[in-house]
């Protein structure tokens, strides 16, 4: 795709952590007026998944287009885990097809056992401490003015990673009590209100930050060539959801705004898609070469309604995250199946949630073993609370969801058939097993 004068159009990406699709967009009680204003300009994405949801592995998918076990990051990357080096990633694929590529604030994928930008293919990195978005803002606001960039001789890839929505919350002014939007598979206590009021805080924060963004385009004169993305890692930092193979743990927002005159304004596109297609979109959009050995393909023709064939299913996973807690599966548009690879807890709690204020509400009863495999029907149980791998009428459902998830990991000789895959337990759990805070193994639970 080029713009009027023949020209590719800059891409402006911005990703945010942890925030899953609790925005005002997806329909959350939290006021975030610029991202509003961003879906009402461009194209909201209602069925948009992530194939993994912990940060690292869910990030070098959307940079590779694959799978985690894939691109070979199943883990975090400040513990160990990292990508291979043969994958091809956007900010290099891009800088081959003519982009100058930034990256500006936060990022969590490594690249050789290393976390560096230039080996993920970006030309240009602009470190942020502690990344929060109004930094991190900042600092790409001095470089529109102080480079000029609406002058670039190239096509520009620009880069945002905000450290918002993570965790810790405290310190974001909790949001008005009465836009406080309890997850419904969380209970309404005083400690959950309270944890959600400052989690929208900081979700407020980070709309001020893009509202910042869009305007400094604008300003710029770039808002006519310059193709806009606003999208997070996985779900939110709440119990049920990151970590976990639940919807709430895989979903993702995903809004594109396109030059005026390119796409309808104000579209909702509700087919099934992962970020594993991101990677491919961008590259078709800008006439790049796509890799063969992607996971991912593009949807660009879903965006310019040229007869896109819809997604039947996509896979999702979890090796490691702060702790081991292997998990496979595949989602379609009605069912999700999952395959637990060892005993662990039914729901699992990433540090920081097991220790937060809604994590110590409910931890005691999702510390309960966990079974062998999952069958939901996202139709009738669309919170995922009754599994029905065992009942007669879904036997057919069960058996065929299985085997495609055992063919796609003998097809892929992904490693966990091997056995447990290595790799390192965040040290803040011992403290936690010691007093008898953590989950406890099926056999000591008997």
């Amino acid at each position: 795709m080029t713009n009027a004068n023949g020209s590719k159009p800059n891409i402006v990406y911005i990703i945010s952590h942890d925030t899953g699709r609790h925005i005002g967009p997806y329909g959350k009680k939290v006021e975030t007026p610029a991202l509003n204003e961003l879906a009402e300009e461009g194209i909201r994405f209602d069925q948009y998944f992530c194939s993994q949801p912990q940060c690292s592995p869910s990030r070098g998918s959307i940079l590779t287009g694959k799978y985690s076990h894939n691109h070979g990051m199943m883990g975090l990357g400040h513990l160990g885990f990292s990508m291979d080096k043969e994958n091809a990633t956007l900010p290099r694929e891009l800088a081959k097809a003519g982009y100058d590529t930034h990256l500006f604030g936060f990022f969590h994928e490594a690249m050789e056992g290393e976390l560096n930008p230039d080996l993920l293919g970006y030309e240009h990195f602009v470190k942020v401490p502690g990344n929060a978005c109004r930094e991190v803002t900042d600092k790409f606001i001095d470089y529109l003015k102080t480079e000029k960039a609406s002058q670039s001789d190239k096509p520009l890839f620009l880069s945002l990673g905000f450290e918002e929505t993570h965790r810790p919350f405290d310190a974001f002014e909790p949001d008005d009590d009465v836009n406080v939007d309890i997850p419904p598979y969380l209970p309404d206590t005083p400690e959950v209100r309270e944890d959600v009021a400052r989690f929208q805080g900081s979700v407020k924060e980070m709309d001020v930050a893009i509202g910042r963004i869009t305007e400094a385009l604008k300003e710029a004169g770039m808002e006519d060539n310059t193709v806009v993305i606003y999208t997070t890692d996985h779900g939110i930092a709440f119990p049920r959801a990151k970590g976990t193979l639940k919807d709430a743990g895989i979903e993702t927002a995903l809004i594109m705004r396109f030059p005026k005159g390119m796409t309808k304004q104000g579209e909702v596109k509700e087919e099934l898609l992962c970020n594993v297609d991101l990677m491919p979109t961008l590259l078709e959009l800008v006439g790049a070469e796509i890799p063969a050995d992607l996971d991912g393909r593009s949807f660009l023709p879903l965006i310019f309604g040229e007869g896109y064939e819809p997604r039947k299913h996509f896979f999702c996973e979890q090796t490691w995250h702060d702790k081991y807690h292997p998990m496979r599966g595949v989602r379609t548009d009605k069912y999700k199946y999952i395959r637990n690879f060892e005993d662990g807890p039914q729901i699992y709690l990433p540090f920081d949630i097991h220790e937060s204020p809604s994590g110590q509400v409910v931890r005691e009863g999702y510390y309960i073993p966990n079974t062998e495999e999952e069958l939901f029907d996202l139709t009738k149980d669309p919170l995922e609370e009754h599994n029905v791998i065992g009942e007669p009428e879904y036997k057919e459902v069960a058996e065929e969801l299985r085997q495609l998830v055992n063919d796609w990991m003998i097809r892929t000789d992904d490693p966990i058939l091997k056995g447990p895959v290595p790799g390192q337990k965040a040290s803040e759990w011992e403290e936690e097993e010691r007093l008898g805070r953590a989950y406890k193994g099926r056999n000591e639970q008997q």
